[in-house]
């Protein structure tokens, strides 16, 4: 396995990469930005990936992990929210691979992140079941078992009390509704118990960028499983891909 690969997480205002030292789990070299191209189609963001990849002088055989936000199924998009409605069937790895020449994966963005915290930050080292969820605009969630990411999972859509969960313990809801602190970590009770009935994970990780406030929220919650906030926070889904890139 090499021990250098390439991560790239794009998003609905700016497409980000770095080449990543897996080892240390790391940026081996400064992130770059490229602003997301208008309109976002599939041609146009990989006209961009190549010129992020481009930029850096990268050996042949280094892989390219892609954080990518959509669900997504064997690298196909299945839907698309955030970018330009072709996405959706487009085979992504397929796309990277000819826009670059280089072997490529792309996972969701949060599952991305999952494997980030799990392989080099919050969870490192921990054994059993994972959850990593993402709270921001929505909720994200990747589900990684004995190290071993089991993809495509969309928890923040579950129905609790007759809503989408997502619509009232995301981040967005807090902010949406001026929720306090207290009010929102009700919310999430009400969440991450439903999820731990279900799943009964050994930990649970708190990403996004509220994570920067978990002192607020986290020691509100009561659950089986710890609770506690991510560590890699925005260079989470970059370090994830390009560790699933290398075959890690």
């Amino acid at each position: 396995m090499s021990d250098l690969a390439f991560g790239i997480d794009i998003g609905g205002s700016g497409i980000k990469g770095a080449p990543v030292d897996l080892v240390a789990g790391e940026y081996a070299d400064k992130r770059t930005r490229i602003p997301t191209p208008r309109p976002s189609t599939p041609q146009a963001v990989a006209d961009v990936l190549a010129q992020l990849v481009d930029s850096y002088h990268l050996a042949d055989d280094v892989p390219i992990g892609v954080a990518f936000p959509a669900p997504m199924q064997h690298g196909v998009v299945r839907s698309m929210a955030n970018l330009d409605q072709s996405w959706t069937g487009v085979d992504l790895p397929a796309l990277v691979r000819r826009a670059t020449g280089r072997h490529a994966v792309a996972v969701n963005d949060a599952d991305a992140a999952g494997v980030g915290e799990v392989r080099y930050g919050a969870a490192r080292d921990t054994d059993g079941v994972v959850l990593v969820a993402t709270l921001g605009t929505g909720i994200g969630s990747a589900l990684v078992v004995d190290g071993v990411l089991v993809p495509n999972t969309e928890l923040g859509h579950l129905e609790i009390d007759g809503h989408d969960a997502e619509t009232r313990a995301a981040d967005s809801a807090r902010e949406r509704e001026d929720l306090s602190w207290e009010e929102w970590a009700e919310r999430l009770q009400r969440y991450f118990g439903v999820v731990e009935d279900l799943l009964s994970p050994d930990l649970i990780v708190v990403g996004g960028g509220v994570s920067k406030h978990h002192e607020k929220y986290l020691p509100h919650l009561h659950l089986r499983a710890p609770i506690i906030p991510a560590q890699l926070r925005n260079a989470a889904g970059i370090v994830g891909a390009a560790a699933l890139a290398a075959g890690r």
